[in-house]
């Protein structure tokens, strides 16, 4: 397993290549109260108020705070159920996802990649359609089988949960909680990398740096004489411009 420090670089470097206008997230999953670090902030205990866990996301990747969220931090219950912080009897509403064992953990703790004090379990990347493209570009084919999807809600749990379970990559919609509680944008994906995946992930994606269909070699061209509907021919012929 790498470092700290090499988790940050690697965190610094997804950044620089992908143009990524947001951090990457390093997520822990907290197997003791002993284990947050004194800067993390804790919503409840420091501020009085309480969050969902797609908000401390988004105060992560966006404003670089670190979060420490414990059962009486959250402020709904798809977290609460997922990491397995409050008993769950019987089926969950709503579409099924994996959930950890009741008491497994006793909270979770995110921070910027690039400055995370901590060895993280899962990274999660918030990315436009082209930047996860080059990623998964940029993966061998042997690697493919490796990578699956999680579609529906909640997010909170399919970027955390189900990759730490599998060990495989996952893309993820942000759900409407991303959306209407942490302002995700229209056209963010979530990325979900298991931490033991991260360095072999850099190094392919430096590798297709110098590939075209690498994210910073891809832009739009202009095609002089495209073709044109039959109209647009039969005006320019009468106007006595090239009409082919």
């Amino acid at each position: 397993m790498a470092t700290t420090k090499e988790f940050n670089r690697y965190g610094e470097e997804l950044v620089d290549i992908l143009q990524l206008r947001t951090s990457p997230i390093a997520v822990k999953m907290l197997e003791k109260e002993a284990d947050i670090p004194a800067e993390a902030m804790r919503p409840k205990k420091d501020h009085n108020y309480h969050l969902a866990q797609c908000q401390a996301f988004a105060m992560t990747r966006r404003e670089r705070a670190t979060i420490a969220m414990l059962k009486e931090d959250h402020w709904c219950p798809a977290g609460l159920m997922a990491y397995g912080l409050v008993p769950v009897e019987g089926p969950v509403m709503g579409h099924p996802y994996e959930r950890f064992e009741y008491g497994k953990y006793v909270g979770i703790l995110t921070a910027p990649l690039e400055t995370a004090s901590f060895e993280p379990d899962v990274a999660i990347v918030y990315a436009n359609s082209a930047q996860l493209r080059t990623i998964m570009l940029s993966m061998p084919f042997e690697q493919v089988p490796e990578v699956e999807g999680r579609f529906f809600p909640p997010s909170c749990a399919h970027a955390v949960v189900t990759p730490m379970m599998t060990g495989k990559f996952y893309v993820v919609i942000p759900d409407p909680g991303e959306y209407q509680r942490a302002h995700a944008d229209d056209n963010e994906m979530m990325f979900a990398i298991p931490a033991g995946k991260l360095a072999d992930l850099l190094t392919n994606l430096k590798k297709f740096q110098d590939q075209p269909y690498a994210y910073r070699n891809t832009s739009y061209f202009i095609q002089p004489d495209f073709a044109r509907p039959d109209f647009y021919k039969a005006m320019f012929k009468k106007w006595g411009l090239e009409d082919y």
